[in-house]
């Protein structure tokens, strides 16, 4: 495991994270004129792609329902007055000030963050990572709480695509991706399978694949393998993740994640994350305890 990455990724992934649970966040897309969460939340994250078709959105989120992405989109862009460009300022907006309300002196704080954080951003390659090349060109923004919630979203979305990248090399569609990682613990196992928008048959075919493959038991309980290859996928991901840090020398990366070690706990300790949670983020002790 590169730990290094694997403490990048725990300490920018709750500042991202605000976006989905951060109740201001969350109605971002009613106050849009939008139908509902899920609608909002399609919007929002596929926004810096443009208006795609489902097939091309559900592709890059990789762990949804197609049928679900299909409900949202392109629907979404169809509303009066929402466009891509929008979406993408009234999500960073919400986001920062979100931000604000869990972590004093942000503000203060955001600079010394955001030159490390800007540089690694630059600096990584956007072949195969839809998501994050769409997150890396978008323009700067002028509040410095609003570019640091936005450059732990694009580093979030190097971090997705890889795991993408990493289930597709172990074979793992997005079903049996969730269906394992609910196996393992890694997400809820209560409400997983509704929250991705897959049916129980849907569901049930993935269990049946992963008994094959041995990764589950007759009972649909992890097995050692099972462990071993959700585990590798982990791996993976840390490695390929590991990109990010490049532009950075391990004194600086030590030095960022020092930095970031406050913020992050902040935002954990304030509740607006629920443990566990279907993004995987670990309880706040892992945040804590990284590098």
């Amino acid at each position: 495991m590169d730990s290094r990455a694997r403490a990048l990724w725990l300490r920018t992934e709750p500042l991202h994270a605000v976006t989905y649970f951060d109740e201001h966040c969350r109605g971002l897309g009613r106050a849009l004129g939008l139908r509902g969460f899920w609608m909002g939340y399609f919007a929002a994250r596929t926004a810096p792609l443009g208006p795609v078709p489902a097939p091309v959105a559900g592709a890059a989120l990789a762990v949804f329902a197609p049928d679900m992405v299909a409900r949202a989109l392109p629907a979404a862009w169809s509303v009066p007055g929402v466009t891509p460009e929008r979406v993408v300022d009234e999500r960073a907006v919400r986001a920062a000030a979100a931000l604000r309300a869990v972590v004093p002196g942000i503000a203060a704080t955001a600079p010394q963050l955001l030159g490390p954080l800007a540089d690694m951003v630059a600096d990584a390659p956007t072949i195969a990572r839809p998501l994050f090349a769409a997150n890396q060109a978008l323009p700067e923004r002028a509040d410095p709480v609003e570019q640091l919630w936005q450059l732990t979203t694009s580093l979030r979305e190097f971090r997705g695509d890889a795991h993408a990248a990493a289930l597709a090399d172990h074979d793992l569609d997005g079903c049996a991706a969730l269906v394992l990682a609910a196996a393992t613990d890694r997400v809820p196992k209560d409400g997983i399978r509704l929250d991705r928008g897959w049916s129980e048959e849907e569901w049930a075919v993935a269990v049946d694949a992963l008994r094959s493959r041995r990764l589950l038991d007759t009972d649909g309980h992890v097995t050692d393998l099972g462990r071993t290859e959700r585990a590798h996928v982990e791996d993976t991901t840390d490695r390929l993740a590991g990109r990010l840090l490049r532009p950075l020398t391990d004194r600086a990366a030590d030095q960022l994640l020092t930095a970031l070690k406050e913020p992050a706990g902040r935002v954990t300790e304030a509740n607006v994350l629920p443990f566990p949670n279907p993004i995987g983020l670990p309880r706040p002790r892992a945040v804590e305890a990284a590098r």
